[in-house]
C-alpha cells in the first residue's frame, strides 16, 4: 500500500490568481539589502536559471533540431531547482560544474531574485532505495559530518551579504521522513528511525538554514501515492510534528511542505473522483491501481495533510503553504484522455480514464510516456505557494544496469532495478514491470531520449515554435 519514491491546473478559477515567475533580466546595480521574510516568496520572483542546466537543454535542442528541437529549447526558459546531493556539490569538486557559490553568483549576474535549492544529503538518505543512495552513513558519524560538513557549509555560504537579495527556497530532504513510516523493513531506514538521524538531521538543517531572514524552507512529504492511506496519513502527520517542535526556533521556521519532488503523480484527475461509483464500486476501490487509497492525485492529499498539520497539539501555523512538482506530472500527447471512459467495468474505466499512465502507482524510474506538466507559476491554486519544477526534466532517475565507477558514474551511484525495464517488480509496485525507459544513465545525468518523450508529451503542449 505504499512506494518507495518519489497537471495543468484542475480549477480554473484558482488560475485568476496565478502568476508565472519573472525571467531575469538584469544586474543588480549596488549592494543589496535583504528583505524581510515572506509568507509567500514566489511571488513577484525572478527565479535562476541554472546555467548548467540551460547549457544541456540548449545542446540537446540543437542535437534533435527541428519542431521537436524548437520545443525542447523553450524548457530552458523556465527555472528548475539546484540539487545539493553531496558535500562535493556545495563545494564544485568532484565532477560538478560548480559550486552552491557558483550557482548564487551566477542568480546575480542573472538578475535574479531567487533560487531553488534542495537539502539532500542526510545519513542513510533513501535508505530503501538504491539509485539516490547517499554518502553518509549514520554507522560512521554521519549525523556529525551532515551537520558540520554538510548544512554548516550551506550555511556559511548562503549567509555572505552579497546573497542577502536572493530569496533561498530551499526543499528538504525529499523521501527521508516519509520513509520512517512506510520503510522499516530496510535495515538503513531502521537504523535512521532508531538513531534518530533522519529527525535530528532535519530539524538542524531547517532551524540552522532558517536562521538566515532571506531563507525559506519546505519540507518534503512524499505524495498521495505513498502515504495517502489512513494507515501512513495519521503517523506522518504525528511524525512532522514532532520534528516541527524541536526545530531551533519552533515550527514557525517551517514556510511550508512540498509533495511529488521527482514524482509522477497529477495535480487532479480531470475526469474522475475518488469516491465516483461504477456499478457500485468506488474509483478509489480499484485493486492494483488505488487500493482503497483515501487520496487519488495531489491536491487532496497535500490540501488534507496540510488541514491536519495547522490543527491541534504541535499546530503548525495557518500561514504554511504548499508546493507542487510538476516538472514530470503533464501525461500529455495521443494518449492523454479527452473525457471519461464510457466502460461500466472499474478497471477498464479507471485506466482509461485516468491520466496517468504508469503500470504501477509504484513506479518512479524515468517513466516511459511521462510529460512535463504545467510551468513554474505562483499561486496556482487555495494554499498554493506555487507549482515548482524541483526535479529538472531530462536528469536520469538511476540506470537501467549497472554502470561501474568511472567517466559515467563518478561518484560511483548505485543500480535500482526500479530503473530496469525488465524487472519484475516486488512488493513495492505489486510484482508488476517497472515501465522505466532503456538505456537510461546514472542518477542525475542526461537523458536525451526521456527529455525528448517528456517535451512530447508535455501538457500543457509547447508552442511548435518559439515565442
Amino acid at each position: 500500500m505504499q512506494t518507495s519514491r518519489r497537471t495543468f491546473l484542475g480549477n480554473m478559477a484558482a488560475s485568476a490568481v496565478a502568476a508565472p515567475f519573472l525571467t531575469p533580466s538584469r544586474v543588480w546595480s549596488a549592494a543589496p539589502q535583504a528583505d524581510a521574510h515572506l509568507e509567500n516568496p514566489f511571488v513577484g520572483a525572478s527565479f535562476y536559471r541554472n546555467v548548467d542546466y540551460v547549457a544541456s537543454v540548449k545542446a540537446a535542442a540543437d542535437l534533435q533540431g527541428g519542431t521537436l528541437g524548437k520545443q525542447m529549447r523553450q524548457v530552458a526558459n523556465y527555472p528548475t531547482f539546484v540539487w545539493l546531493d553531496s558535500i562535493a556539490a556545495v563545494n564544485g569538486t568532484n565532477g560538478y560544474p560548480r559550486s552552491l557559490a557558483g550557482h548564487l553568483d551566477q542568480a546575480l549576474e542573472q538578475g535574479a531574485n531567487a533560487i531553488g535549492i534542495v537539502i539532500y544529503n542526510l545519513p542513510n538518505r533513501d535508505g530503501s532505495a538504491l539509485a539516490s543512495n547517499g554518502e553518509l552513513l549514520i554507522a560512521q558519524k554521519g549525523l556529525s559530518r551532515y551537520k558540520s560538513e554538510y548544512i554548516d557549509a550551506i550555511f556559511n555560504t548562503i549567509k555572505q551579504p552579497k546573497y542577502g537579495k536572493l530569496r533561498i527556497v530551499m526543499v528538504i530532504e525529499p523521501d527521508s521522513l516519509p520513509n520512517l513510516v512506510t520503510n522499516l523493513s530496510f535495515a538503513k531506514v531502521k537504523e535512521a528511525k532508531t538513531s534518530g538521524a533522519y529527525v535530528q538531521g532535519v530539524q538542524y538543517a531547517v532551524g540552522t538554514l532558517r536562521s538566515i531572514s532571506n531563507t525559506y524552507a519546505y519540507i518534503d512529504v512524499a505524495h498521495a501515492a505513498w502515504l495517502g492511506w489512513a494507515s501512513n496519513f495519521k503517523p506522518f502527520v504525528d511524525l512532522l510534528k514532532e520534528v516541527g517542535t524541536d526545530i531551533p526556533g519552533g515550527n514557525s521556521k517551517v514556510d511550508g511542505f512540498i509533495s511529488n519532488t521527482s514524482n509522477y503523480n497529477p495535480f487532479v484527475e480531470p475526469y474522475l473522483t475518488a469516491d465516483q461509483q461504477i456499478k457500485g464500486q468506488s474509483v478509489r476501490s480499484l485493486p492494483g491501481w488505488y487500493d482503497s487509497n483515501d487520496f487519488i492525485d495531489e491536491q487532496s492529499y497535500a490540501t488534507a495533510l496540510r488541514n491536519a498539520l495547522i490543527k491541534g497539539s504541535g499546530a503548525y501555523s495557518t500561514s504554511v503553504g504548499l508546493l507542487l512538482d510538476t516538472s514530470r506530472n503533464g501525461w500529455g500527447g495521443p494518449n492523454r484522455p479527452t473525457g471519461p471512459s464510457p466502460s461500466t467495468d472499474l478497471g477498464e474505466f479507471v485506466r482509461a480514464t485516468t491520466i496517468d499512465k504508469r503500470i504501477h502507482k509504484g513506479n518512479w524510474g524515468n517513466q516511459n510516456g511521462a510529460g512535463i506538466g504545467a510551468r513554474p507559476v505562483a499561486n496556482p491554486a487555495a494554499n498554493y505557494h506555487a507549482f515548482v519544477w524541483v526535479k529538472p526534466p531530462g536528469e536520469s532517475d538511476g540506470s537501467s544496469s549497472l554502470i561501474p565507477t568511472g567517466p559515467d558514474n563518478p561518484s560511483g551511484k548505485g543500480f535500482d532495478p526500479m530503473c530496469d525495464p525488465k524487472y519484475q517488480g516486488n512488493s513495492l509496485n505489486g510484482n508488476n514491470l517497472t515501465g522505466a525507459m532503456p538505456n537510461a544513465p546514472v542518477a542525475g545525468r542526461w537523458f536525451q531520449a526521456q527529455f525528448a518523450q517528456l517535451v512530447q508529451n508535455a501538457f500543457p503542449a509547447f508552442e511548435p515554435a518559439e515565442k
